[in-house]
């Protein structure tokens, strides 16, 4: 369980491809506070440390992972959202975020007003998920308030903390972002289906 609140932006050192799987090797300011087993999420996907060496830990991404989100687009020193797992009784400071990619999204817009910046995302609305105005979202593993909440687009606005702190510093247009949506709306609009149904 993570809450979006972005630790540290590692970058990728190595990329080695096993059969369906990717090995990726990250150099991060928080290895050295790592052990192998423990769960880190990469622009919001958690992954294994399987092996630490100095500055560098390494984590395996399987196929289905790759086919749903955007580590399969990885490059060598490519900025990557990390968060190592909550720890129990601390602050919620972001929003209950499980570290499961739903899909991608397309960023089609970026646009800087008065110090901060509003990034817009287009997404598929075939696999039923839906964002809604001031509702959570996660961006790359960040925890953002969705602005602009459109049927196959949303907006969020970025402080400059935020812009400095993660990877959306280097976004543009065209970039494929993942997409953790609201566990309690995914909840709910699975519960209105299965209603539609049975009616």
């Amino acid at each position: 369980m993570f809450t979006g609140i972005i630790e540290d932006i590692g970058v990728v050192s190595s990329l080695k491809k096993e059969f369906g799987n990717l090995h990726i090797s990250i150099k991060s300011n928080i290895t050295s506070e790592l052990k192998i087993d423990q769960s880190v999420a990469h622009n919001g996907v958690c992954l294994t440390v399987v092996d630490i060496n100095n500055d560098q830990y390494t984590v395996t991404a399987i196929k289905e992972t790759l086919d749903k989100t955007n580590l399969g687009k990885l490059q060598i020193n490519d900025h990557v959202n990390l968060e190592r797992a909550m720890k129990l009784g601390d602050r919620l400071d972001g929003h209950i975020v499980q570290g499961h990619v739903d899909q991608t999204a397309v960023c089609t817009e970026i646009k800087e007003e008065k110090g901060s910046w509003v990034f817009t995302f287009n997404y598929d609305t075939s696999l039923n998920n839906i964002t809604i105005e001031k509702g959570s979202i996660t961006v790359n593993g960040t925890s953002l308030t969705v602005v602009n909440s459109k049927k196959d687009a949303f907006s969020v606005a970025i402080i400059p903390y935020t812009f400095e702190h993660t990877n959306f510093n280097t976004f543009k247009i065209g970039a494929v972002v993942n997409l953790e949506f609201d566990v309690l709306g995914k909840y709910v609009a699975k519960l209105v289906e299965l209603d539609k149904i049975s009616n």
